[in-house]
């Protein structure tokens, strides 16, 4: 295990969880104006205004920074609002629907997003762990008694997929919610 992945899976606090949130929001900063391609663990150190080998204390790669700043974004999000006199169709259209926006509004994030949890990097793969937990969660509050262990893994599977057709262009990001839904629909029948 690398010295970054045994940093990541700690609570940074202090001075070292300021570091890291500068160079989170200096990534978001960086990917907005030069996108995935152009940006850089160095790029994103000089803007936040830390050495080079201080942001490589915490960040491998470019991919790992991305990932952790998509996390953190997604942990932003406001709570599911699990409302049972809704359908369960409507549930998982609400439960996804911030991550629609925050992707649709930040479609650099978005991109590069695509890229890094998809890396063979071995810093990556808790984010991309972290990262579905969390898409997993928004789906279990929202579901609740109908949240099953076979339903959650079906939406799942058609919410990385809607995701990936998404960033490759076949539909916009802010239609990923509903797009999922009509798949909910189909498992839920008629109670939907």
């Amino acid at each position: 295990m690398s010295t970054v992945t045994a940093q990541s899976r700690r609570r940074l606090a202090g001075r070292q969880g300021e570091t890291v949130q500068r160079l989170v929001d200096a990534a978001l900063t960086e990917l907005a104006a030069a996108g995935y391609d152009g940006l850089s663990v160095r790029s994103v150190a000089r803007r936040a205004g830390v050495a080079p080998a201080t942001a490589y204390a915490y960040f491998a790669s470019k991919d790992h920074l991305v990932a952790e700043a998509f996390s953190r974004r997604l942990q932003e999000l406001p709570p599911v609002d699990a409302d049972r006199r809704r359908s369960p169709t409507a549930r998982v259209a609400a439960a996804l629907d911030g991550i629609g926006r925050l992707v649709a509004s930040e479609p650099e994030l978005a991109a590069a997003a695509t890229v890094a949890v998809l890396a063979r990097d071995p810093d990556v793969e808790p984010l991309r762990d972290r990262i579905g937990a969390l898409v997993q969660q928004r789906l279990v509050d929202a579901l609740g008694d109908d949240a099953r262990p076979e339903v959650i893994a079906a939406l799942m599977l058609v919410f990385a997929g809607a995701a990936l057709q998404a960033g490759m262009g076949y539909f916009g990001y802010d239609e990923l919610a509903d797009r999922v839904a009509r798949v909910a629909e189909l498992i839920f029948g008629s109670r939907a």
